[in-house]
């Protein structure tokens, strides 16, 4: 349909063994459809089982020029443009947060990896096919060589994620992943501490005891956490610093994407000769 003036653009991510074919996403395209928005869905050198995939150069430099082709295409509103994946598409959000933040005005990243060589262990540990696919990406096992560590450095977001926060960023993990899934839900609250303040930090030792038990400690439980955009998959857990926010949900492996288009549609970005909007 015709639209009057610019309208918001979605990113969504293909998850780590999908390509741009994939179609997992369907609830955030259609709440592109039902709101007139713009939505793309790029590949970004396919499935991370290359060394041209995995948090490459050549991965950040594709989801950039699809924002620009979206740009060419349609009428983009520059405030509005927003970055949504889960998984393998939630691990190339977190890294795109710290590696090339300028055009977002929010990004949503559910049960990403942030730190590929813990997650080697974690996937070598349970016999998980996704070890093997960072060692072909990578060049070898972590702590093989001096090239292959340095590659999974630069591949991992957690390299780039650095205080202050660059963009409004919402993580979010089901709390029974890497249980019943396949990221634990550390890569998720590691990725938050390494943007957030001191004193917002979680402890480790209660980052280990929910990986461990799929519990929250009762001295991080919250009586009056709600959201009900987050329908079944209630939140357990939430914790914000700045423009960094970060959600243990009821669930395992998963995106629920009537939560991240609902914090996503919040956010805008100032530009020059605006004024921000309160988030």
């Amino acid at each position: 349909p015709q639209v009057d003036g610019p309208v918001p653009l979605v990113v969504g991510l293909h998850t780590w063994s999908g390509d741009y074919r994939q179609h997992y996403l369907g609830g955030v395209e259609q709440w592109c459809v039902q709101h007139h928005w713009v939505y793309i869905h790029p590949n970004f050198r396919g499935p991370n089982w290359t060394p041209e995939a995995t948090g490459s150069d050549l991965v950040v430099q594709d989801i950039l020029d699809a924002v620009a082709y979206a740009r060419e295409q349609a009428p983009v509103d520059p405030a509005r443009i927003y970055l949504v994946g889960a998984s393998g598409g939630g691990y190339a959000c977190l890294l795109m947060a710290g590696r090339a933040p300028e055009p977002w005005a929010g990004i949503s990243a559910w049960v990403p990896i942030s730190d590929l060589t813990a997650w080697y262990d974690e996937c070598k540990a349970r016999g998980l096919p996704y070890a093997q696919h960072i060692v072909k990406s990578c060049g070898g096992v972590p702590g093989s060589a001096a090239k292959v560590d340095e590659e999974l450095r630069r591949r991992s977001p957690i390299t780039w994620l650095k205080p202050p926060a660059k963009v409004p960023l919402d993580i979010n993990a089901g709390i029974h992943d890497g249980h019943s899934g396949s990221v634990p839900v550390s890569q998720s609250l590691h990725a938050f501490n390494c943007l957030a303040a001191p004193e917002d930090r979680i402890p480790e030792d209660a980052i280990q005891s929910i990986v461990k038990t799929q519990a929250i400690p009762a001295s991080l439980q919250d009586p009056a956490l709600q959201d009900p955009t987050y329908g079944r998959r209630k939140p357990l857990f939430r914790r914000v610093s700045g423009p960094v926010r970060v959600t243990l949900f009821e669930g395992g492996h998963e995106i629920v994407e009537k939560a991240a288009m609902t914090w996503l549609s919040g956010q805008r970005k100032s530009l020059p000769g605006q004024s921000e909007t309160s988030r």
